[in-house]
């Protein structure tokens, strides 16, 4: 498994978790790895400890940030408040903006393409301009020291 479906997967725990508060992140990827890692018709193999753990590795840091990835949105966000947007767009949002604010050793620009392909495959046909406005928005806030 690669960093792109592990972000894949994680946008799907995410999402889960959106939908279902009540979800603690550590249950969320323990019953995805349990009953919905294969893909129809997909020969699926164990991921692995390594992508398993970069799986709940993005998670767990995605959920612990979301109060502040939330005050990002919202900052960059002239229309939208963080809970009127499309749930798959938010998820999407909040694992670009943690690997734009907390992983440096992901460059800017591959989290925001990253970003994009999970909006192309995942979102709505204006999610991947969405997307991409946002996080740009919010790169060249962090840039400018915002």
């Amino acid at each position: 498994m690669n960093r792109h479906r592990a972000r894949e997967i994680a946008l799907q725990i995410l999402y889960s978790l959106d939908v279902h508060p009540d979800l603690d992140a550590d249950r969320a990827v323990a019953l995805y790895f349990d009953h919905l890692l294969r893909d129809p018709g997909e020969v699926a193999d164990d991921p692995g400890p390594h992508d398993r753990a970069l799986v709940e590795s993005l998670v767990r840091e995605v959920t612990a940030h979301r109060e502040q990835l939330d005050r990002t949105l919202a900052e960059v966000s002239r229309n939208w408040r963080p809970e009127r947007l499309a749930r798959v767009d938010r998820s999407i949002l909040h694992i670009g903006l943690w690997e734009l604010l907390h992983a440096p050793d992901i460059p800017a620009r591959v989290a925001i393409d990253e970003a994009i392909e999970l909006a192309k495959r995942f979102g709505a046909a204006d999610s991947p301009a969405f997307v991409n406005g946002m996080l740009d928005s919010a790169h060249k806030r962090r840039l400018a020291g915002g």
